[in-house]
């Protein structure tokens, strides 16, 4: 016998998916409408803005656009604030405030908040929800609210390669230098070397890059194995199928068809 069915509550949920629906695929216009790109710069006036990089909608604040530079191939997640000054509609002076380098990846909620110069290198990848600023409030007075006296600014330096881990402080005066990572959560400030990983508030130096020994203190992991050059995709997804025990990755891309064939 065939089953009843509630045809009112069959077309109250036709409805809400159809809404459901309509609502993503209204939202994604919006996303890619709005997103920041060389060809479609919005109502911002950037120093300079570089091909292939993106600002995602729906942006953070953004203000002293005109003392920003953007390089190439940036990718700036949603609701990331960059700011160059203090307050909007000041006179920076002729030189870039914020400079962001080539490859440049901040993650969502990110902030880098400018007046002194802060410097990206280029291919530096920070987590969502980091917080770059070259300003710091001062407490110099114990009569006045900290918030209302003159900050302190101090140029911030990040040297190319580096990685800023999630929910990462870049305070004043910091300069990094390069393929630094920084973990989540850590508060840097002062000079960090070369090739250093530091974690911490304040952050420390828990590991450096020594020519002769490498790692120390050494990794507690082996580093990945990486894709042999050459390899097409079917072949890869063939390896992925291999079952565990059936050798070292380097053992079967050996017995991997030849590409050049």
């Amino acid at each position: 016998m065939p089953k009843n069915e509630n045809v009112f509550s069959s077309w109250a949920a036709w409805r809400r998916r159809t809404a459901s629906r309509l609502v993503h695929r209204g939202w994604r216009w919006v996303q890619n409408a709005g997103a920041v790109t060389a060809q479609r710069p919005g109502p911002y006036r950037f120093r300079s803005f570089g091909t292939g990089s993106r600002l995602a909608f729906p942006l953070g604040t953004v203000f002293g656009e005109q003392w920003i530079e953007i390089g190439e191939h940036c990718v700036v997640g949603e609701q990331v604030t960059l700011t160059a000054g203090m307050m909007p509609d000041l006179d920076l002076g002729p030189d870039p405030v914020l400079r962001l380098g080539n490859g440049v990846v901040l993650g969502r909620g990110s902030h880098v908040v400018a007046s002194a110069p802060v410097v990206f290198g280029d291919n530096i990848f920070a987590g969502p929800y980091v917080y770059v600023t070259s300003d710091n409030h001062s407490y110099d007075d114990p009569h006045e609210p900290v918030g209302k006296q003159w900050p302190r600014s101090a140029p911030v330096e990040i040297g190319s390669g580096s990685w800023l881990g999630t929910g990462a402080v870049i305070l004043p005066g910091a300069r990094l230098g390069r393929n630094v990572v920084v973990a989540a959560g850590a508060v840097v400030r002062g000079d960090v070397p070369d090739h250093a990983v530091v974690a911490g508030a304040p952050a420390r130096i828990v590991r450096r890059w020594d020519p002769e020994a490498g790692w120390q203190p050494p990794l507690r992991t082996p580093p990945p194995v990486p894709i042999p050059e050459g390899i097409t995709p079917e072949q890869l997804m063939a390896l992925a199928g291999v079952e565990d025990g059936a050798g070292t990755l380097d053992d079967r891309t050996d017995r991997a068809p030849d590409p050049a064939v």
